[in-house]
């Protein structure tokens, strides 16, 4: 039976991948590198440490990861200043999740700084969650399962107990290696990428009724 719901924070609650993308590139730039967008897709969901580092590997530059992952979160503040906004469904099915006293989490392989950006950007209290774990709180990052793991933990209840909603590949491949239950959104990738999920949606607007009742 459902008890709780994990939510994947980009490309679930907020579609933020262009924003990060455009700032990765800009601080790549500042590198004298030009990086291209193609070169982030095969790390999105695996968290900024593999986002940039994987792209910096992959153009033969040596970088101190923690310094450039901050100038990039310092380009994606300003670039998404009023810009940022809750994809199609994401106020109604929280609601949903609240009327049917569903536990909720935020498990996201972002840095903590980038959740509290968009959450705030969007008009979601991290109070809307009952916890909230980044990128930050587990060593091994998506698709490894830690993260799920950790944040059911975090609301009292079991893996096979919870609804995780996912957009990335890497994040649907974490939630059913821990357990979980999936629902894929295709705000980043199609339906056949995507087909580990237990269902899929174009966004939580389009989610089935079942994916809440099990």
């Amino acid at each position: 039976m459902i008890k709780g719901v994990l939510f994947d924070m980009d490309g679930v609650l907020v579609d933020s991948e262009s924003f990060i993308c455009k700032a990765a590139i800009l601080m790549f730039n500042e590198l004298g590198i030009n990086a291209l967008p193609d070169d982030f897709i095969p790390f999105v969901g695996m968290g900024e440490n593999r986002y940039i580092g994987g792209v910096a590997e992959k153009y033969g530059l040596s970088v101190n990861i923690d310094k450039v992952k901050a100038r990039t979160y310092q380009i994606y503040e300003t670039i998404i200043r009023g810009q940022l906004k809750p994809l199609p469904g994401v106020y109604e099915f929280i609601e949903k999740c609240r009327k049917k006293e569903l536990k909720l989490a935020i498990a996201t392989s972002a840095d903590t700084v980038k959740m509290e950006v968009n959450l705030r950007e969007i008009g979601l209290s991290s109070s809307t969650f009952d916890a909230t774990i980044t990128g930050l709180d587990v060593i091994n990052k998506k698709p490894f399962p830690d993260i799920y793991i950790k944040a059911a933990g975090c609301i009292g209840v079991k893996p096979e107990e919870c609804l995780v909603a996912e957009d990335a590949v890497s994040g649907v491949k974490a939630a059913k290696v821990a357990g979980c239950k999936c629902l894929a959104v295709t705000t980043s990738f199609d339906r056949e990428k995507l087909k580990e999920a237990d269902w899929i949606c174009n966004s939580l607007m389009d989610a089935p009724d079942e994916a809440l009742n099990w």
